[in-house]
């Protein structure tokens, strides 16, 4: 079976947001002392931002491409709820880990990201279809 076909019957278009996922909880179950970040203003928020709009991302992409093209709308709300939620079980887990400490500003970057995925995904769509 081909590559493709797998991916077109759903199973496969999990994987990236799995990882994602993944990745996530293994970089929140470090210890505060761990992390060594350049000394820039908010640089935490950034980097929340960025790994959650990869979330995004990987979840839209898990949308069966059908429904996500006839339901755009629908599925940026369901993207963004799905980065705002696994930002708040992520936020718990900070909560048990040593030295990190679960923030209202880090929930708020995570949603941000999912937004950003949504907003960059559909307009590469609208880009495309401009035919230019």
């Amino acid at each position: 079976m081909r590559l493709a076909v797998l991916a077109e019957n759903g199973w496969l278009r999990c994987v990236p947001v799995t990882l994602v996922m993944g990745g996530i909880f293994f970089l929140s179950h470090q210890p505060d002392s761990s992390f060594s970040m350049p000394d820039v203003v908010n640089i935490d928020k950034v980097l929340h931002c960025l790994v959650y709009a990869a979330l995004g991302l990987a979840a839209l992409f898990a949308l069966p491409p059908d429904w996500r093209r006839k339901h755009p709308v629908k599925a940026g709300i369901a993207v963004v709820i799905f980065c705002l939620c696994y930002g708040v079980t992520d936020e718990f887990h900070q909560s048990f880990i040593p030295g990190r400490i679960p923030s209202f500003a880090d929930l708020a970057a995570d949603g941000l990201g999912g937004l950003l995925a949504v907003v960059g995904w559909n307009g590469q769509a609208n880009w495309q279809r401009l035919d230019i």
